[in-house]
């Protein structure tokens, strides 16, 4: 089967630690086809810390050489993460030109300005309230921000919360979800599986299996997988468990893409 893990950070995030040249190293080991590279472009720190101040030419030209080191190895295209946020809408359109990349993610990590993982976000909300706003976020994304190809693990706000369990029912915001995916399904749109919800203990992927079911029957079909590597020793992340998954729900193919445009490779 032709693997390629489809969600892998570097040091150009400032949440890695990890030099390209490793991370590709690592995936050539394992045996991968292609990867993408896809490094986070937020506008602020993230818990007024962690700043990703990515300047987008150095990242480029660096993914060029990357990409001619290993030609004949590995395909590695040249992706990129955005943490959206509405407020910066006219920003990251001057800093993004789409047609530099074959893949972008778009992915909510903030919403109304707060962080998910500091609880503020939270405050006055029951988990339920939380959850709802956050997709209601993700859903106004999608409706105003075109300039991407998957949105990355949609449903991963159950990571955070200060709650006793740390569950998402699908069944409480199904008609959200619905629109969601309807949404991405009719502007030529995606999701991706992501594998990092195991790590952080959720107990299943990103998103759920009900989530993906629902994806399939309503007819979608570009879906990507990703590992989330921020370490080496994450590359490729239970990529062959989250392809078995796939093919078991029935989905006969996942998706890499090349300048934008999805190619299908058959599970």
């Amino acid at each position: 089967m032709y693997r390629a893990d489809y969600h892998i950070h570097t040091s150009f995030s400032r949440d890695s630690e990890a030099p390209i040249d490793v991370q590709v190293e690592e995936a050539v080991r394992q045996g991968f086809d292609e990867i993408a590279i896809t490094d986070h472009l937020e506008k602020e720190p993230i818990d007024g810390i962690i700043q990703f101040n990515m300047v987008i030419e150095d990242y480029l030209k660096r993914l060029a050489e990357i990409k001619k080191q290993y030609e004949g190895k590995i395909r590695i295209k040249t992706g990129l993460e955005i943490g959206y946020e509405p407020r910066w809408h006219g920003e990251i359109l001057r800093l993004v030109d789409p047609k530099d990349f074959d893949f972008i993610i778009c992915s909510t990590h903030k919403c109304e300005e707060e962080d998910m993982n500091t609880g503020r976000f939270f405050e006055g909300r029951s988990q339920v309230q939380g959850f709802t706003r956050y997709f209601e976020e993700v859903l106004s994304t999608i409706q105003n921000f075109p300039f991407f190809n998957v949105y990355g693990h949609m449903d991963y706000i159950n990571r955070y919360g200060p709650f006793a369990h740390h569950i998402l029912y699908v069944s409480d915001y199904k008609e959200l979800i619905f629109e969601i995916l309807k949404a991405l399904k009719d502007r030529g749109q995606g999701i991706e599986i992501n594998t990092s919800g195991i790590r952080y203990g959720l107990g299943h992927f990103n998103p759920q299996i009900e989530v993906l079911k629902m994806y399939l029957d309503m007819g979608g079909e570009i879906i990507t997988i990703g590992s989330d590597s921020h370490f080496t020793h994450h590359v490729g992340y239970l990529w062959n468990e989250a392809a078995k998954l796939l093919k078991n729900i029935g989905f006969k193919y996942y998706t890499a893409f090349e300048k934008g445009k999805p190619i299908f490779h058959y599970l």
